[in-house]
């Protein structure tokens, strides 16, 4: 399965396992993904909900010809429920990030309320590159975490972080060795799922409760950017740059 999921000691585990791709997503994986957190959420005995993925690459965001082939507007996409889940999760979520983190991949980690990472891992947000905008409530939620400037220079750039510039930012808890990556996150979990399920549930309720509205409203504002733009000039020759394995060519395109 390119999503593997697992249950243990009031813990789910949601793994990217699609390793030959980098771990890209495929709409099937999105829906396995929203249906898995829709699973923990419902169950009594899952206490934490935990995303992971390989040593070598948490994820290398959408599978492009799978994204490319759907005709419907974001907001229709299996990716949407998965984020809606995701943000409107009540149980804790903790995100084990090791390699890389692209896209879709780091716009997730926004959602999530504990982020550990491994050294080495690397970060980025390349929206403006590929001709589209910023995503699922990204330009919402990055500039407070990590601030205005800082946020506007990772999405208008779109250049990879390391895992401590993530860190210094606050968009990630925790720099780890590789190799002590997934016992940590694993032990913090374990440690979550120890506490009374209500006083997490509420306490998150709390914590969320101030910017849910306007979550929900940045979330359909960027869909219907998104999905205008991917019909765009400037999408179509990224995407066509980056199946004919070349630089994309900007600049006869003036909107």
């Amino acid at each position: 399965m390119d999503i593997e999921t697992r249950k243990q000691n009031g813990i789910l585990t949601i793994e990217f396992n699609r390793p030959d791709k980098k771990n890209s997503i495929t709409a099937a994986m999105y829906r396995m993904m929203a249906d898995a957190i829709q699973d923990g959420e419902e169950d009594r005995a899952v206490r934490v909900l935990l995303f992971c993925g390989k040593p070598e690459i948490f994820t290398a965001g959408n599978d492009l010809e799978d994204f490319m082939n759907m005709k419907s507007d974001v907001a229709d996409r299996p990716v949407a429920q998965f984020i809606r889940n995701l943000s409107l999760a009540a149980k804790p979520v903790i995100a084990a990030v090791s390699g890389m983190a692209i896209g879709i991949g780091v716009t997730m980690l926004l959602h999530c309320d504990q982020v550990y990472a491994a050294r080495g891992a690397r970060f980025s947000m390349p929206f403006a590159k590929l001709g589209l905008c910023p995503e699922f409530a990204s330009s919402l939620l990055l500039p407070q975490i990590v601030g205005y400037q800082r946020a506007a220079e990772l999405l208008f750039f779109g250049e990879p972080f390391t895992a401590e510039q993530a860190f210094d930012m606050g968009l990630v808890n925790k720099v780890l060795p590789a190799a002590e990556l997934m016992s940590y996150a694993d032990g913090r979990a374990a440690g979550l799922a120890a506490l009374p399920p209500a006083s997490l549930r509420v306490t998150k309720q709390l914590l969320k409760a101030r910017h849910l509205d306007a979550v929900t409203e940045q979330i359909a504002l960027e869909n219907r950017h998104f999905s205008a733009m991917l019909r765009e000039p400037a999408a179509k020759e990224a995407f066509a740059a980056f199946y004919e394995h070349r630089k994309p060519d900007y600049s006869k395109i003036f909107d």
